[in-house]
């Protein structure tokens, strides 16, 4: 099943709002996010993601 991105919530990061469907330009979103919450706390997730990757390079590297 094809995603709906049209239809899906972003985060847009030069602004800090959430959009629902594509609004803004790609370069200043990231999602999609299946519900508004999801993508309110896009930088909880980015950044969670973002320290799990550094430990598992860490880990690798040993």
């Amino acid at each position: 099943m094809a995603e709906d991105k049209e239809h899906a919530f972003w985060y847009n990061m030069r602004t800090g709002q959430v959009e629902h469907g594509l609004q803004s330009a790609s370069i200043d979103r990231v999602g999609p996010f299946p519900t508004r919450d999801g993508a309110a706390h896009a930088l909880e997730k980015l950044r969670a993601n973002s320290a799990q990757w550094s430990e598992d390079d860490a880990r690798d590297a040993r």
